[in-house]
């Protein structure tokens, strides 16, 4: 059974991970773990980088007065100049090191922060990873985060140096002659003008950049995935119209935002810059009137033309800053999600592997905030002894699937419980419930590498040969012996490479190869013919001896021989019992066994 993916649950709320309001410095030391010092230790070799930068414009100021002065020492000058050039070379080696440290903290904080969005999706429900888009989400995680690479390992250290900097220089400034200090300031209110007309909902543009982009990742995917049916119903033109759409919509928005910004940008990097605009005349004015000295005059106008400098610098990272904002927001989104509700360890230890549902209700939730309620479970009470086999039937639609999904621990109930050995789930970590219940469903999903691999993702330290062992077990031994490399063999993004019976039976060995005590079987034989059927059903009898199994299928004939069979529905149980007792009763059960089997005998 597959049910509805439109609706999803919505999950507990979950305290793991706090980002209201955070800015970007304090994103960057939230994911930058250990590497914390690093980043701090970059800035204050930028610090020194940008100082060496500056300094030679502090000495070429003092020659300039010696020489007014009528120096003419060129030993002096010489001195100077090797000094310059000390400053040169310290301001490439010092920038080196900063930046050769920020990179690799910045690395580290990018593998951080998706080793973060992995962990989180192993914590969140079905449902909720389900209703991700696979576009939006491979876009966030490998695109968006790979783009702030650069942006991170520069803004910490030269972002933060440069303004410091320029903020020094300009009370340097202020502290040698005010009044020269605001004739240098004077055209920067109009560039700071342009500036803020530049930068106008730059961060809220780029968001709906961003979900343009998203759009676009997402309907190529679809595209993609669609290929076949879109060539076998001939629908191609048709099919990629919508592809076209967000393209095209994907193209404009950034047009629209650069056409928007070119004449700010234009004015701002133009006026911003010529502080001798009104320095000169000015300054000029006051030097013929005698306010200042002519030494004086030229040593502002020299650390005039090195104040904006590293001001400049830091204004080119602006719109990074914004960008890497609005993607650090994409994070939080994700890693704000609701959780499962799990310990981070065991209240209790289970006594045994026994399976109780006490009165469990569960409802799907559709839209985003789930304000419309769809119950599919209404009150389950089930109990299935340790080392039992027990099966779920009934109609498409029952709640069938559901309850499997539920005593996976892939969602939680709305209301009652689940309990494992006499313990609810809840107090149960995932880690620990996990270790415990192997869940195979009609969609497995088989990872781009060889089948001995895939199966071993079971166990991670079984050897080839318990691989091989598991894989005869399982009733797949002949037919992967059979492929072009055996065992060795890559089955593709996937699993493309096989057909859906073949990836099954690997997925079904996979979950053997865990050696769970509770095996779960969620329509596990959807995709095999009979024969194969008959021989997985075998086989799978073999290796859950001992273990509580239960089993999920449409084909009553496989689950005739079940301890115990459940017949759900309308997310309900209409009857409990084994095969004969459910025959003898009549009703549901039996009106489904007879047109099973009126169905195999017409085959």
């Amino acid at each position: 059974m597959s049910d509805n993916k439109s609706n999803r649950p919505v999950p507990k709320k979950s305290a793991s991970f706090k980002a209201a309001h955070r800015g970007l410095i304090s994103w960057i030391f939230y994911f930058a773990g250990s590497k914390k010092g690093q980043y701090i230790v970059s800035v204050f070799f930028a610090l020194l980088s940008v100082a060496c930068c500056i300094a030679p414009y502090f000495i070429i100021a003092r020659i300039v007065r010696q020489l007014m002065d009528g120096v003419r020492d060129w030993n002096l000058f010489l001195r100077e100049c090797g000094i310059t050039a000390l400053f040169w070379f310290g301001n490439v080696l010092f920038h080196a090191i900063s930046t050769s440290m920020s990179h690799i903290a910045t690395f580290n904080l990018l593998g951080n922060i998706r080793k973060s969005m992995c962990d989180k999706l192993t914590r969140l429900p079905l449902g909720t990873v389900l209703d991700m888009p696979s576009g939006s989400l491979k876009s966030i995680m490998i695109e968006r985060i790979d783009s702030m690479e650069t942006t991170l390992a520069h803004i910490v250290p030269e972002y933060t140096s440069n303004i410091i900097l320029s903020i020094a220089l300009v009370v340097y400034l202020f502290v040698m002659d005010w009044h020269l200090a605001l004739a240098c300031m004077a055209v920067l209110p109009i560039g700071l003008i342009a500036m803020c007309f530049m930068f106008k909902d730059g961060e809220a543009r780029f968001k709906f950049a961003l979900d343009k982009t998203k759009a676009l990742n997402d309907t190529a995917v679809e595209y993609i995935n669609g290929i076949e049916v879109i060539k076998a119903f001939g629908k191609s033109k048709s099919s990629y119209e919508r592809f076209v759409v967000a393209a095209q919509e994907g193209s404009a928005c950034y047009v629209e935002w650069m056409r928007d910004c070119i004449w700010p940008h234009a004015v701002a990097t133009v006026v911003t810059p010529s502080l001798l605009f009104s320095l000169l005349p000015i300054g000029g004015f006051m030097f013929l009137h005698g306010s200042i000295s002519a030494s004086l005059f030229i040593t502002v106008i020299i650390l005039a033309v090195c104040a904006i400098q590293p001001f400049l610098i830091a204004f080119t990272y602006h719109d990074d800053i914004a960008k890497a904002g609005a993607i650090f927001g994409e994070v939080g989104s994700i890693m704000t999600l609701d959780e499962l509700d799990r310990p981070a360890s065991d209240v209790k230890k289970p006594a045994d592997n026994s399976i109780v549902l006490k009165d469990v209700r569960f409802s799907y939730h559709k839209g985003i905030e789930g304000e419309e309620k769809k119950e599919i479970l209404h009150g389950i009470n089930m109990s299935l002894p340790q080392g039992s086999y027990t099966a779920f039937v009934g109609p498409s639609g029952s709640g069938k699937s559901t309850i499997a999904r539920l005593i996976a621990s892939l969602w939680d109930v709305d209301s009652g419980s689940v309990e494992i050995g006499g313990v609810n789930i809840k107090d149960l970590s995932l880690q620990e419930y996990n270790s415990r219940v192997a869940y195979v469903s009609q969609d497995n999903f088989l990872f781009d590498m060889s089948v001995r691999e895939n199966i071993r993702l079971g166990r991670q330290h079984a050897t080839d040969a318990e691989v091989e062992e598991i894989a005869r077990k399982a009733g797949c031994y002949d037919f992967i012996k059979s492929l072009e490399n055996g065992f060795d063999t890559i089955v593709g993004g996937s699993g493309a490479h096989l057909s859906g019976g073949e990836r099954q039976r690997i997925a079904i060995a996979r979950a053997m190869m865990k050696d769970a005590p509770i095996v779960i079987l969620d329509e596990a034989t959807a995709y095999t013919d009979p024969e194969n059927e008959a021989l997985i059903q075998k086989s799978v009898a073999q290796l859950v001896k001992g273990k509580t199994l239960i089993v999920i299928a449409h084909r009553l004939s496989t689950v005739s021989d079940a301890d115990k069979l459940y017949v759900i529905k309308d997310g309900l149980i209409d009857s409990e019992g084994t095969h004969e007792e459910l025959l003898a009763k009549g009703g549901l059960y039996k009106n489904m066994w007879e047109a099973h089997i009126s169905a195999k005998d017409g085959e």
